[in-house]
């Protein structure tokens, strides 16, 4: 099991080719040669003047979970804080407008087409070099060929390409839409003396499923033994792990298959994030 605690891990200002400030905390993340199963953990806030973007759409998933504030995904559609939402590659989103000061996780990672995921340290490279050929304004990068004409595209779209040098092709959505969830409304269901979930989704042929876990104090919690990664982020409280105390906003992988006994030393929540199935 590899652990990431978010007070031992920098802050770094990403997503450039977009307008604005945001600040996200790699928390754990895979390799980009680890396709299909690639994918990047992080919190983000966003800075001083907020940040913005047009309405688009990846060739990865997504999970955004609201920390503080209220994030806007679409025309009049707002995540309140709390909740959290599945958003499918190749369903657009947006525009959005995120005050300063909102604090949201994040998980990308590939989709069930297979088409992996390429990391933001990927995508920043390919913004660099971007930068020397045109102009990212609005969400979206100018640039005028060898011939004279002006081209504009999605400044994300074009940052995949400079990096893969392939052209991005986009697979079928399976949903028509972001989907959005108020884990309040959900019951927990008792697994075990103190340990209480609640499945909020099982998504597509590949099994993606998002899903919250509550521990009582002094509870333990067998992690992991899925079909796939799984991811866990801590929303609450502390847990007791090879004598290491780990609290709110700790970040924990599990391999297929593996497991590992979590105890609470007082009451905890997660959220577990357990990836397509490849």
């Amino acid at each position: 099991m590899r652990i990431a605690k978010a007070e031992n891990t920098s802050s770094e200002n990403v997503g450039t080719m977009r307008d604005g400030v945001l600040a996200q905390k790699h928390l754990i993340f895979g390799t980009d040669d680890s396709s299909p199963l690639n994918y990047d953990l992080n919190m983000g806030r966003a800075g001083a003047g907020g940040w913005r973007t047009p309405r688009h759409r990846h060739n990865f998933d997504q999970v955004r979970y609201v920390i503080k504030g209220e994030l806007p995904y679409g025309e009049n559609l707002n995540l309140p804080e709390g909740w959290i939402a599945y958003f499918p590659e190749s369903v657009p989103y947006g525009p959005q407008e995120r005050a300063e000061g909102l604090e949201t996780m994040v998980l990308q990672f590939g989709g069930a087409s297979g088409g992996g995921y390429l990391s933001v340290a990927g995508r920043e490279k390919a913004n660099a070099e971007l930068n020397k050929i045109g102009t990212f304004k609005g969400g979206m990068f100018t640039w005028t060929d060898d011939k004279g004409h002006t081209h504009t595209r999605d400044g994300s779209e074009a940052c995949f390409e400079q990096a893969t040098g392939k052209k991005l092709e986009f697979a079928p959505p399976r949903y028509a839409d972001v989907v959005a969830m108020n884990p309040d409304a959900f019951s927990w269901t008792e697994e075990e003396k103190g340990v209480f979930t609640k499945t909020l989704g099982t998504f597509t042929e590949r099994g993606f499923q998002i899903r919250f876990v509550k521990l009582d104090a002094e509870a333990s919690y067998k992690a992991g033994g899925k079909h796939s990664i799984e991811i866990l982020f801590q929303t609450k409280g502390k847990i007791v792990h090879d004598n290491e105390v780990l609290e709110r906003h700790s970040a924990y992988e599990l391999m297929p298959n593996e497991t590992v006994a979590l105890r609470a030393v007082e009451p905890t929540e997660f959220i577990s994030m357990v990836l397509h199935k490849f």
